[in-house]
């Protein structure tokens, strides 16, 4: 058999660096030999500059509003922003179906090896048939109220299909499709149940706690997103006022043993990241808080409350959102501008969430996330400059 060998000036293997005295030994495909020292490598060894890391896991992403690209301007706001994204995104079936190829070739250049990726249609079905990478389909939901619920169901029922009926023909766990709420401020109590009952055991996602006006409309009925919502026939909010935050009145509805990404988090409280990892610990398969760095700063110009939910222990993981909301889709960029905004941050953490904790809440740490022996991660070189680069 033919090994491939590699040494750099550090190794993360998912967990830890190593340094450059050990060397990464895959066979030809890619799969995982294991790391040694380099006096018992032997010959032939490819020698870099940088980091070589397990492949990058996009917890996060739209892959089907990629040409979007520079369509939508920086720092809106969130409720602005859906806006333009709602009344922006038609366009010629073909400059969106290139998009959607161009971002996918750019995302596995870059070494992404699988993507939590939001749809609200199949147009991605075709780049993600010959992908190389690997797919958690999250087919999302919009649903505003109880009367709308079974038309919305049967709508997303039929994109889902279509990802199911094309798993069939691919290589096993290439795909993992679900339904999944986009939001609270879009989901009604009927059609959470209905989610709930249709994804025992899956991965799911939900946007979660971007604008504190998501709070204000479970707490009151009030606040800006009723102008959002007018747009869809609501004079009033058509969501149950519970007194309580957006994510503690939705949460509730999901008993099913799934895996959840709670995703962006921007306004997020203290006391509800508390919640979320005590609920999820009784109900839940686990709970996973993904941070998309670059897109809340293009949106609300902000960070998300990183060091708020280390404090709290709450698992993270990376993502990059859509070409809407981002200048690129690169997790490398997404590693480069956390460590910026926080350089007391170590840098072996935030890969961490890049690799071994995005393959977790993706439930694909079998296979992708790190350096153990059987797996076939992808080996990504990350330069001094933070610019990655798949090597496999």
């Amino acid at each position: 058999m033919k090994y491939r060998k590699f040494s750099a000036d550090k190794i993360f293997n998912g967990f830890e660096f190593f340094n450059h005295e050990h060397v990464l030994v895959t066979d030809e495909t890619g799969r995982v030999e294991g790391l040694v020292p380099h006096t018992e490598a032997g010959d032939d060894v490819e020698i870099f500059s940088g980091i070589l890391t397990p492949g990058f896991i996009n917890a996060h992403c739209h892959l089907e509003l990629s040409h979007l690209k520079d369509v939508i301007p920086p720092h809106t706001g969130l409720i602005p922003f859906l806006l333009d994204v709602v009344g922006k995104r038609d366009f010629p079936m073909e400059i969106i179906l290139e998009s959607i190829e161009k971002a996918e070739q750019e995302m596995y250049a870059d070494g992404i090896v699988a993507v939590g990726d939001i749809g609200n249609t199949a147009n991605t079905l075709a780049t993600k048939q010959k992908s190389k990478i690997k797919w958690n389909n999250f087919v999302e939901v919009l649903s505003f109220s109880d009367e709308m619920s079974p038309a919305r169901m049967q709508q997303y029922g039929d994109v889902l299909q279509a990802f199911l009926e094309a798993e069939t023909q691919l290589e096993k766990n290439h795909f993992k499709s679900a339904l999944v709420p986009h939001a609270p401020y879009t989901i009604s109590n009927r059609t959470f149940q209905e989610i709930n009952k249709l994804t025992p055991n899956a991965v799911i996602s939900m946007h979660n706690q971007e604008n504190p006006a998501e709070d204000e409309l479970y707490k009151t009925g009030q606040g800006a997103y009723l102008p959002f919502l007018k747009i869809f026939g609501f004079d009033a909010s058509p969501f149950p006022v519970t007194g309580q935050s957006a994510l503690r009145s939705c949460l509730p509805h999901f008993t099913n043993k799934q895996r959840l990404l709670l995703v962006h988090n921007t306004f997020i409280p203290e006391e509800d990241i508390d919640f979320a990892i005590e609920y999820a610990n009784k109900y839940l398969d686990g709970i996973h808080f993904c941070l998309c760095a670059n897109a809340n700063l293009y949106i609300e110009n902000k960070m998300p409350p990183i060091k708020m939910l280390m404090q709290h222990g709450a698992a993270l993981t990376l993502g990059t959102d859509s070409y809407s909301s981002n200048w690129q889709l690169s997790i490398a960029s997404e590693i480069k501008t956390i460590k910026e905004r926080l350089p007391e941050l170590p840098l072996d953490l935030i890969l961490q969430w890049a690799t071994i904790n995005g393959a977790q809440a993706l439930d694909r740490a079998d296979e992708l996330g790190s350096f153990e022996k059987g797996k076939k991660p992808g080996v990504v070189l990350l330069d001094n400059n933070m610019k990655s680069k798949r090597l496999i």
